[in-house]
């Protein structure tokens, strides 16, 4: 339950049956139901898959839809990883036709913004430190970089995937500080073969899949940074041209 924030309380305290259903690695043992399964595209894809075991896809409604299409499409990077299969394109086909509006969601997903956002966008690429020895690029973006544009909740995301557009890069990460937390919360992509989520839980108490993964740091921005490139260097004949 480590990824539930103040909620966690009230559910420790809860007498319901807890019902499980992720694709992440290594799930937690905790709920009476499990429906564990890496290979999936997304948790969305597999509510479904659970919906349908039920008997109940005809229940689903337009906000449903529109609620496990915005999570199949998220996870899925728009449709183009490698865990999209026929199977998923059948899901959303038939989420489309319970109502979900997908054209719509893409868009207030992907191509609205804010000044904010795109000012913030500009900070972390000017911050990119691209490490062409290790196949490795990373962000870093500061508190005081993150209240000077007014941060919302959710502006960051997909910022780390910029790095990965980079002929040659394999490794990616992005080094966010919280000051509120007092953290630096760290997220990690790759391809290729090259597993973030191995990365992340051996040095970052993190995790998640092959490709895409997170974790955390206590030290400050710079030292966590300084770690970091230090760690690579054990990683090098993995990630060395």
């Amino acid at each position: 339950m480590g990824r539930i924030g103040q909620m966690q309380p009230l559910l420790e305290n809860s007498d319901a049956t807890f019902i499980m259903i992720d694709h992440h690695q290594a799930p937690d043992n905790y709920a009476s139901v499990t429906y564990s399964d890496v290979s999936m595209s997304s948790t969305c894809e597999m509510v479904y898959n659970f919906i349908e075991f039920l008997g109940a896809v005809a229940k689903i409604s337009p906000e449903i839809a529109n609620c496990l299409y915005t999570g199949i499409m998220t996870d899925t990077g728009s449709f183009k990883y490698s865990s999209t299969t026929s199977r998923t394109h059948q899901v959303v086909a038939e989420l489309i036709d319970k109502g979900a509006k997908n054209t719509q969601i893409h868009h207030n997903i992907y191509d609205t913004n804010t000044p904010g956002r795109l000012h913030l966008l500009g900070c972390a690429l000017k911050n990119m430190v691209i490490l062409e020895n290790y196949r490795t690029a990373y962000i870093t973006i500061s508190q005081e970089e993150l209240d000077a544009q007014e941060f919302q909740k959710g502006d960051t995301e997909g910022f780390v995937n910029y790095g990965l557009t980079l002929e040659g890069i394999i490794f990616a990460a992005i080094f966010i500080e919280n000051k509120e937390e007092g953290i630096i919360k760290i997220s990690l992509r790759s391809v290729g073969d090259f597993s973030v989520n191995k990365f992340a839980r051996e040095h970052f108490e993190g995790g998640g899949h092959d490709n895409a993964a997170g974790g955390k740091s206590e030290l400050s921005l710079t030292e966590t940074t300084v770690r970091f490139e230090s760690i690579l260097k054990t990683y090098e004949d993995l990630l060395k041209p």
